[in-house]
């Protein structure tokens, strides 16, 4: 079974830097797939969550939240293509929020930030640990994006959905 890796706030706007090459490098032990610049890895090689916590740890230059997924998870609530019936647009941004751990309180979805006047943000659907979105390219996306801890009480990662896409390839490459 494989694993995903998304390390949180790293690499955007200066904060917490790294090579994710060289990290990939590092934990090549696991069979990892570095996926992007921002902290994304499939981890193809059994390991038990502690062991690779720990080794992440050591490795980073810095402190960040890791959070941690199966591979089979992120397939199984992907293969449902949340954005079937959206179109796609150059102003609009598909995005997926990976959570620590599931939410307890869901809201109903769709909902749109802000509440009332076109929307920046929009939530389209929550499968366990997983929120699947959308939000417009406007700098106000931003701190939209930074309330999702808080409108759901559990901390989260995001990437776009071109990112997640191709984690799902490697992993069905794998047979994961």
């Amino acid at each position: 079974m494989a694993l995903v890796v998304f390390l949180r706030g790293c690499n955007v706007g200066g904060q917490r830097t790294f090579r994710p090459t060289l990290l990939a490098e590092q934990l090549k032990h696991y069979d990892v797939v570095n996926i992007g610049a921002a902290g994304t890895f499939v981890i193809r090689r059994r390991t038990s969550l502690a062991r690779l916590r720990a080794d992440l740890s050591s490795k980073l230059p810095f402190e960040t939240e890791v959070i941690i997924c199966k591979g089979s998870d992120l397939i199984s609530v992907a293969s449902a293509d949340p954005f079937a019936d959206e179109p796609i647009r150059s102003d609009i941004v598909r995005f997926v929020s990976v959570f620590a751990k599931r939410p307890r309180c869901l809201p109903s979805t769709p909902m749109s930030l802000p509440a009332d006047g076109e929307w920046v943000l929009r939530v389209l659907a929550i499968e366990d640990r997983f929120l699947f979105g959308l939000y417009r390219r406007q700098m106000k996306a931003i701190s939209y994006l930074g309330a999702i801890d808080r409108l759901f009480g559990v901390r989260a990662t995001t990437r776009n959905w071109n990112t997640i896409s191709t984690i799902i390839k490697v992993l069905r490459s794998e047979g994961s």
